[in-house]
């Protein structure tokens, strides 16, 4: 049984943590090498590059050829639940640094054998059981199960002449329905499955460059508007979380700063929106400003600024 003294540092250290957060939140970005390179994969596929990578347990292993733009690859990656139950994605985003937009790669099984399907991300909506038109051309689609559980995708793209580096995103997910992945887990490892994929040079053999944790700059609101920064904090484990929010003029000057802790919570974007919700409720009581919303959630972002309703 958890005792009152543990429940209160357990709340105050999520509570102090959404705060911290407020200050900054580093990128996803690449690790060459490492267990990467004990993959191994059938007779015939073979890469010249691989790089762990920082969210949801995945590697990529890929092989550019920069005369013909082609690049081929490979995911690895094990879907949570049941095995041969769930799904693996990767694409490339070649508009934003997130999920809308993104092209991708999705392998899951049907009638007992792997299948590719292709998916234009256009927003947070449901996926179809057929593929969609992606902006490269896709060829070599395949997929297979390791020894490990993980699932390995394979693909080769035409990518755009003189491309030397994409943004990425990768996801995993639990169930697949009638020949339609649902939808994954919104835990924050979810939340940063992407980063930066550097194709040619030094850096497509090189661990790209480390993650920057010194704070970020604030950047003040203009002048007769107030900024209201929001984050969160989330407890996959046991379901708790904590929100925090702080409204500043433009000269830096705080308005209000609030936080609390939430007893139930089913994901860190759960509690990203609960964060924003009461954040805006709170400056339209102390400020009469026009207020600008400052959130690290880039698929919060993007979900307010869809024109449908999204629960």
């Amino acid at each position: 049984m958890v005792s009152a003294t543990t429940m209160h540092h357990r709340r105050r250290s999520i509570l102090q943590l959404a705060l911290l957060l407020l200050a900054a939140s580093p990128a996803a970005m690449l690790a060459a090498g490492g267990a990467c390179e004990r993959e191994e994969f059938p007779a015939g596929r073979s890469y010249a590059t691989c790089a762990d990578l920082p969210a949801l347990g995945a590697s990529l292993h890929w092989t550019y050829d920069a005369a013909a733009s082609s690049l081929s690859l490979a995911f690895a990656a094990k879907p949570p639940g049941a095995s041969g139950a769930g799904w693996v994605a990767w694409g490339v985003n070649p508009t934003g640094d997130g999920m809308k937009g993104a092209q991708t790669l999705l392998a899951f099984k049907s009638k007992g054998a792997y299948v590719v399907n292709t998916y234009n991300l256009t927003g947070y909506r449901p996926l179809s059981a057929a593929s969609t038109p992606i902006a490269f051309e896709a060829t070599e689609l395949a997929a297979d199960e390791g020894a490990d559980g993980k699932v390995r995708l394979y693909g080769t793209l035409q990518l755009p002449k003189g491309m030397e580096a994409v943004n990425h995103i990768w996801q995993v997910g639990s169930t697949v329905a009638n020949g339609v992945p649902a939808k994954h887990a919104f835990a924050q490892e979810n939340l940063e499955a992407k980063g930066s994929l550097v194709l040619t040079g030094a850096g497509a053999t090189e661990a790209a460059p480390a993650p920057d944790t010194t704070l970020a700059t604030w950047a003040p609101p203009p002048p007769g508007c107030v900024k209201l920064n929001v984050d969160d904090s989330f407890v996959e484990a046991d379901g708790n979380g904590g929100v925090g929010m702080i409204l500043r003029v433009h000269s830096g000057g705080i308005i209000f700063s609030s936080c609390r802790f939430m007893f139930t919570c089913s994901s860190a974007l759960e509690a990203e929106a609960a964060a924003c919700c009461e954040g805006i409720a709170l400056a339209l009581e102390w400020s009469q400003a026009p207020v600008i919303i400052e959130t690290d959630c880039s698929m919060l972002a993007s979900m307010l600024k869809e024109d449908v309703i999204n629960r």
